[in-house]
């Protein structure tokens, strides 16, 4: 073999190793471009799932407030209707308070004869007592008239009861007087009595006054039946 077959064959050589040397370089570049493609879409997609994840966090906040500002605002909804049910309900109450003063007005009594129910009052008291001795407290202006119908109430009392007739003590001790303009907060009463044992253990109270809460607190849920059936339809 002479030198220019030696020269040839190094030749053809050299262009071997430089063609597999292009295409080794080829495919590291093409797996590396992969490896990147990959590695960025991988990337990508976990932002992608991040900003997602932020997303849905920050609407469930706003859910969140969205629902507690609405409770917030029905609940205060449901209190101002509350209120003005009770002031409502509370007019009613003050209304019939007033009214009942006309029972035992020195003007209306014998119209509306207070007399008479004085001794229903007195007669009611002595058979929830049971007692052959009390103490009964008035309105200093209603001695007079609670004077003039005890003897009737004790024989009715004991009549009804089949026992003797009780002692009755007229207090000097009287229920406060009826409400006044010039003092609204003063203590009053509208009238009526209150009866007790000779030892102050058992007392009855049997005012208007007490009569109309007895009656108020009874009617009450007919009352906002009837008021605010519509109110929550």
């Amino acid at each position: 073999m002479n030198d220019a077959d030696v020269s040839k064959q190094i030749q053809q050589m050299v262009r071997f190793i430089r063609q597999e040397a292009d295409e080794k370089a080829n495919e590291i570049s093409v797996s590396a471009e992969e490896e990147f493609n990959i590695e960025k879409l991988q990337l990508v997609e976990a932002e992608k799932k991040k900003i997602r994840q932020e997303y849905e966090r920050k609407q469930k906040q706003v859910e969140v407030r969205k629902k507690i500002e609405y409770s917030m605002q029905l609940n205060a909804s449901r209190i101002k209707v509350l209120q003005a049910q009770d002031d409502l309900v509370n007019a009613m109450r003050e209304a019939a308070s007033k009214d009942l003063l006309n029972v035992s007005h020195q003007k209306f009594r014998h119209h509306h004869n207070y007399e008479g129910l004085l001794k229903s009052l007195i007669v009611q008291s002595l058979l929830r007592l049971k007692e052959p001795s009390v103490l009964l407290r008035c309105r200093k202006e209603d001695e007079q008239m609670v004077q003039s119908v005890l003897h009737a109430a004790k024989a009715e009392y004991a009549e009804k009861a089949n026992v003797h007739e009780p002692e009755i003590i007229v207090d000097n001790i009287y229920l406060p007087p009826a409400p006044s303009p010039n003092d609204p907060h003063a203590l009053s009463c509208s009238g009526g009595v209150v009866l007790a044992s000779r030892d102050g253990k058992i007392v009855f109270e049997n005012s208007l006054d007490a009569r109309l809460d007895v009656v108020f607190r009874g009617k009450l849920p007919e009352i906002r039946r009837l008021l605010f059936s519509q109110v929550g339809a």
